[in-house]
């Protein structure tokens, strides 16, 4: 979590993955007045301000860390919680995210979250998930973000229609950087993963020159993927997925 909160401003990964989710979120809350948006597992808190534009957003988290230092910069409407059983009511909210969350918990835990995620969404409402994707890709960044799996386009789909959603958009994101990171990862599976010390190198912001043209390689995808496209494979896969109009309890 200190290392996230670090590297969340500058780090290339978090300025591609801020250009993946936007177009998202003003597909889900762009026609919606006054919306209101939680976000379950925010950390920080950094991801609100994705949210703040288009309404009211709120957010908890287990880390009593991550939420300090939501505090201390300014950011509010969090509480602590687990995403296995959210403090808010039915129905409330127009949009739900988790985002980089799932993956770390157990298969109990993700479907409890998930059905949370349903109970607490308006019937109509989004949901929009990011999770770690294809398992030839783990590394020494599974070990800092505790990873427990890696999804597939068919897994995730599988888990979010069966909490009751319906999904709306489902690519891989981070396609640009594949092959360097593939060769990367491949290094760390066969040299052994680092530790979880070790292993916040993983998230320190790189020099400028190379901050700057993985930025700028993430930028060039998120138009690819504004503009309708879809990729086959990546680092990561971003889900819209909406709860029925007329949704029965689950």
């Amino acid at each position: 979590m200190r290392a996230t909160a670090r590297a969340e401003e500058r780090h290339f990964w978090f300025r591609g993955f801020r250009w993946f989710v936007q177009p998202l979120i003003n597909q889900a809350l762009a026609s919606v007045s006054g919306a209101r948006s939680l976000d379950c597992g925010c950390g920080t808190g950094a991801n609100l301000a994705l949210f703040t534009r288009y309404g009211t957003a709120y957010g908890f988290d287990r880390s009593a860390f991550g939420l300090e230092t939501a505090h201390r910069m300014g950011r509010r409407g969090l509480v602590r919680a687990s995403a296995a059983s959210i403090p808010f009511s039915a129905d409330t909210f127009e949009l739900v995210a988790s985002l980089d969350v799932l993956y770390a918990l157990d298969e109990r835990d993700e479907r409890a979250a998930l059905a949370e995620m349903f109970r607490v969404a308006r019937p109509g409402g989004y949901a929009l998930v990011n999770v770690a994707a294809m398992r030839m890709l783990r590394g020494d960044h599974s070990v800092l973000s505790h990873e427990l799996r890696r999804y597939t386009r068919d897994s995730l789909t599988r888990a979010l229609t069966t909490a009751g959603f319906h999904i709306v958009r489902i690519t891989y994101t981070n396609a640009a950087l594949f092959l360097p990171l593939a060769a990367v990862r491949w290094f760390h599976r066969a040299r052994g993963l680092a530790t979880e010390r070790e292993a916040t190198a993983e998230i320190s912001v790189p020099a400028a020159p190379l901050n700057a043209a993985m930025s700028a390689l993430l930028f060039v995808e998120s138009l690819w993927l504004k503009a309708g496209g879809a990729n086959p494979f990546g680092s990561s896969l971003l889900c819209l997925a909406r709860k029925p109009e007329a949704a029965t309890p689950r």
